[in-house]
């Protein structure tokens, strides 16, 4: 299990990601604190996989928590929880090694997507051999910054998630209708889903005509 502490001086926000983490299969929250100061000493006493921090907290900003973090040596990953749309704000979290940013408001969906990705990062990160492996880990964690042209990381995400909750299978049309975009528009995101490994083509025969052709995430995607 990757264990989890939440970093949220918002009670309520607190408790819905704890709430969130906790869904997401192979994560556990290992502790939710308030403030920077909490968090440090809880870390002190309890060490974790991952942080999921605030960074507007009342006694510190999370970057001074970061700094503190690195500087004590702990090893923990951070993903950066924050309304803040500063892209100086955004190079200073990566400077610090926050290994990802999401945005406030976020739906579960959007979390989840974040968790899965460091699940997998953590999965790969011992099996480099040369400096594809490098890229293709830091790709999962970071998401593809290499996108075919037109494309979006967001739609790729949204559009991955709601394959992934079907374990049958979903024609182009039927992820088009669900994500609100054409059928042509759903089935360029899913030949590169395709494309890329984590999904496969499932042609549906019995019915008269063609057969329609399903796509399905793989198991590890």
């Amino acid at each position: 299990m990757i264990s989890v502490l939440v970093v949220e001086d918002e009670e309520i926000t607190a408790e819905a990601n704890r709430i969130y983490v906790e869904r997401v299969p192979g994560f556990t929250v290992a502790g939710v604190v308030r403030s920077g100061g909490e968090a440090l000493r809880f870390l002190r006493g309890t060490p974790v996989d991952l942080i999921l921090l605030d960074l507007y907290l009342p006694d510190m900003h999370g970057l001074e928590v970061c700094r503190a973090v690195r500087a004590g040596g702990l090893m923990c990953d951070v993903i950066a929880v924050t309304s803040a749309r500063d892209l100086a704000m955004v190079r200073s979290a990566v400077s610090l090694g926050i290994s990802q940013y999401l945005l406030k408001p976020f739906t579960f969906s959007a979390l989840q997507e974040k968790l899965k990705r460091y699940a997998r990062f953590r999965e790969d990160a011992g099996q480099i051999i040369g400096q594809g492996d490098v890229d293709r880990v830091l790709g999962t964690l970071r998401g593809s910054s290499s996108l075919p042209k037109g494309m979006q990381q967001d739609t790729l995400d949204a559009i991955a998630a709601k394959l992934r909750s079907a374990e049958a299978g979903m024609s182009a049309q039927a992820v088009g209708s669900a994500t609100g975009m054409s059928r042509v528009t759903a089935r360029r995101y899913l030949e590169y889903l395709v494309e890329i490994g984590s999904a496969v083509r499932l042609p549906q025969y019995g019915a008269v005509g063609r057969p329609e052709l399903l796509y399905r995430m793989t198991p590890r995607s």
